[in-house]
């Protein structure tokens, strides 16, 4: 029984409670007066997450910490002036998907996303960077114009991204590779709704960071499980070395809220059970009777119907007599043929599924190998990337985590060559589930000398793309399924806006051409479209349409979640057949008007005919 605290309650610790559900990686241990341990808050971290300046100051505690660990809690709070542009021609079935293809830095994509996707992902799987001394990883060094970083270190792409190869021989390659993954990991938990939870897979290199970073980000109570996945079945032959079969996945939830659906069952599973009592609820297989901790009141005899008297286990039986009784009368619980044990019958007909084990064999979700046969199948018999994750395998993450009833989405902000969004239109095609997929790929150039390039693919996205267009056709003929084979593409740019939107108190007597427009030139309605849903936390996978009134070009949103007009002088005409539709929010910018009176004359417009609507403007 609980112990009665006879005092007011610790508000102290109430607090704690409540910063731990906001930022659980401030939360620590400290020694009380009486040297016990107990929960506490790294008061230092606390001031970084609320500061947007770098915060000095560091004592002594549990933690894991790297040099550059602050200035990545900075980096993903930082906000960024860019957007995400559309790319139609890149696109398949634009104007009916909801499955999206990001071309860009992830950790950008990911800030341009927090609005319209806070707390709406069911799942999250990443294969990132191993950090194994050969692979690349982000410099997120915000603080260096791109002409000074490149000055630097020279390692540029062609999209002007910071990449750099993380030699083991340079002084801090744990630490920056930890720099990277944490802020992507922070704001990836943001995205994750409340019941969703997130697969990251990782080696022996990192594992122990990645787990403790992850303690720190999503809370040590949701760590879910530490899955042992066999990536290869043939030995490697390196004699005077362990031949490595596995990687590992580690999975974490968002927060309690979080339930794991079960596996199907088959004969295999099924084979333990039988009825060899002829039971009338079906085949069944003993259970286990004893409890795993000792609990006194739970230690007691029990009597036989012949009178004999059965000892409890050390801990004590599994459950209180009353309930051992009631089992007994409903022949749940049977004794042996000599009356020396206990039996607990566990039925076949009560289990919905099967609980899924922590190491996954490659004969049941494949392996590398089946990774790459799955691409050679794809790509006639070139394989344009190394190592690619086989699709079973994300196929056992999503059968896990998602149930595929409801429009679940699906995140994978290191895509690569796009294994998930290939199983998440595999699996929808099995069961008829409706996920919903979100790529994010860095525009990562492909080596020249490598049969990707050779097949014209210059960079991964382009390798990802296009896997998605044949793996669709391949699983739509194969199944004849009905479900969505599209996906939108974006790509992470700058704004749509010029500087002097940003900053107009810095403006000068050379900028006065620049007051003409504060967006720029080279960019369309559509690009100004998709930069205003992101700020207004609208979905990019609403249905748009783009309608002529009047000569006006008027882009709908979702019906009429979002109507926006960027035309320069809008007539009150155009404006009284928008405000017609009652938009939720309107859009326009500041050249729609004439002038101050017009725009005066907008707003009685929309209080007289919408005055519900939100209006805006750029």
């Amino acid at each position: 029984m609980n112990k009665l605290t006879m005092k007011s309650v610790d508000l102290t610790q109430v607090n704690i409670d409540k910063i731990a559900e906001l930022f659980p990686n401030v939360i620590t241990e400290a020694r009380d007066e009486k040297g016990k341990i107990k929960r506490a808050v790294d008061f230092d971290l606390l001031k970084q997450e609320l500061s947007d300046v770098l915060v000095e100051g560091e004592k002594e505690r549990y933690q894991l910490t790297w040099p550059g660990k602050k200035e990545a809690i900075l980096n993903a709070n930082t906000p960024i002036d860019k957007t995400l542009r559309p790319i139609k021609t890149d696109s398949v079935d634009w104007d009916s998907t909801q499955n999206m293809y990001i071309e860009g830095d992830n950790l950008e994509a990911l800030k341009l996303l927090q609005e319209s996707y806070l707390n709406k992902v069911k799942c999250i799987y990443i294969d990132p960077p191993y950090n194994t001394g050969k692979d690349f990883i982000y410099k997120d060094t915000f603080k260096l114009s791109l002409d000074e970083y490149i000055e630097e270190s020279g390692q540029v792409d062609q999209n002007g991204n910071r990449l750099v190869q993380n030699l083991e021989s340079n002084g801090r390659f744990h630490s920056d590779w930890l720099s990277m993954m944490y802020p992507r990991l922070k704001i990836a938990r943001n995205l994750l709704r409340d019941d969703g939870v997130i697969f990251i897979s990782i080696d022996d290199k990192e594992v122990d960071n990645m787990k403790k970073m992850c303690d720190e980000i999503y809370g040590m109570d949701n760590f879910i499980a530490n899955v042992i996945w066999q990536h290869s079945i043939q030995p490697k032959g390196y004699l005077g070395k362990f031949s490595v079969h596995h990687n590992y996945i580690l999975i974490y939830a968002k927060s309690m809220d979080y339930s794991l659906e079960s596996l199907d069952r088959t004969e295999e599973h099924n084979k333990a059970y039988s009825n060899p009592d002829n039971d009338p609820r079906g085949p069944w297989r003993s259970g286990d009777v004893r409890n795993a901790l000792y609990r006194p009141n739970l230690i007691y005899d029990i009597v036989t119907p012949s009178g004999k008297i059965i000892s409890p286990p050390a801990n004590g039986w599994r459950w209180s007599k009353e309930t051992v009784e009631k089992k007994i009368s409903t022949g749940e619980i049977i004794f042996n043929q000599d009356e020396t044990k206990i039996i607990r019958k566990i039925y076949l007909d009560d289990l919905e599924g099967r609980a899924p084990e922590t190491i996954w064999f490659g004969k049941e979700v494949g392996t590398t190998r089946d990774g790459n046969k799955c691409l050679k199948d794809l790509f006639d018999n070139a394989v344009p990337f190394d190592t690619p994750k086989p699709v079973g395998l994300i196929k056992r993450i999503l059968e896990l985590s998602t149930n595929g009833k409801n429009e679940e989405i699906v995140l994978d902000f290191f895509s690569g060559s796009a294994t998930t969004a290939h199983a998440v239109m595999q699996i929808n095609a099995e069961d008829g589930g409706n996920r919903k997929f979100i790529m994010v790929q860095l525009p990562e150039s492909t080596d020249e000398t490598s049969d990707a390039y050779k097949s014209g693919y210059k960079n991964i996205c382009e390798i990802g793309k296009e896997r998605i267009r044949r793996a669709a056709k391949k699983i739509k003929e194969e199944t004849g399924a009905d479900i969505d084979y599209g996906f939108r593409v974006f790509r992470v740019d700058s704004s749509n806006m010029k500087d002097v939107y940003y900053t107009p108190d810095k403006l000068g007597q050379m900028n006065l051409d620049d007051l003409s427009s504060n967006i720029k030139e080279d960019r369309t309605g559509e690009d100004l479209l998709i930069q205003v849903m992101l700020e207004c936390g609208l979905e990019l996978s609403l249905p748009m349409e783009t309608k002529e009134i009047e000569g006006k070009t008027v882009h709908y949103v979702a019906e009429n979640s979002l109507i926006a007009c960027f035309d320069e002088e809008v007539p009150e005409s155009v404006i009284k057949k928008i405000a017609a539709d009652q938009p939720l929010r309107v859009v326009f910018r500041d050249s729609s008007f004439r002038d101050d009176s017009a725009r005066i004359n907008v707003e009685e417009l929309f209080k007289l005919l919408s005055p519900s609507t939100e209006i805006q403007v750029l």
